[in-house]
């Protein structure tokens, strides 16, 4: 068995969880969740816990179960506190401002690069070279935080970018005479 699958999910206060055939939807303070279920893994729920273990001992139901795990513990985590990835713009004149649904960045292009949100991501920008990605879905907020750093991803000489806020640039040295 998946050493991950052996530890069952706690739901937190508000958090409501329903299997059906072929999904599992996770209900909490943030929005509604679901996932397709794997057939190969049996779900339970009793006394507030979710348990996951392979119906089957072949590879691929072990691994499942270890898999779907992972997955429902992301959306109780989700609807319950939810994601946010953090990222800083690193360049002269490199400037973000989120305006509802779209963020208008300018990252030294002759043009402003306006992107849009998909549904249940929020944006926040408390400085213009900070951007704050939230969400419930984790999978969706690490997807629009990727696409927006790659219009103008760190660059190894001088390090100018959009650059995660955890994320280290190795500096490379320049040509020298």
């Amino acid at each position: 068995m998946s050493r991950i699958a052996s530890y069952p999910i706690v739901l937190p206060q508000g958090v409501e969880t329903t299997i059906g055939d072929t999904e599992i939807t996770v209900k909490g303070p943030l929005g509604t969740l679901s996932q397709a279920a794997d057939e190969n893994v049996k779900i339970t729920i009793e006394n507030g816990e979710v348990s996951f273990e392979a119906s089957n001992d072949s590879r691929h139901a072990r691994a499942m179960a270890g898999t779907m795990r992972s997955l429902v513990n992301n959306m109780v985590v989700g609807v319950s506190t939810g994601f946010n990835r953090k990222l800083n713009l690193v360049g002269v004149g490199f400037r973000a401002q989120a305006q509802g649904q779209t963020v208008r960045l300018q990252l030294g292009f002759s043009h402003d690069i306006v992107y849009e949100l998909p549904e249940g991501v929020s944006v926040e920008c408390p400085s213009a070279t900070e951007i704050i990605v939230k969400g419930s879905n984790k999978q969706v907020v690490g997807q629009v935080a990727a696409e927006i750093r790659g219009y103008r991803p760190p660059e190894p000489y001088k390090g100018k970018g959009v650059r995660y806020e955890d994320e280290r640039v190795i500096m490379k040295e320049a040509k020298k005479k």
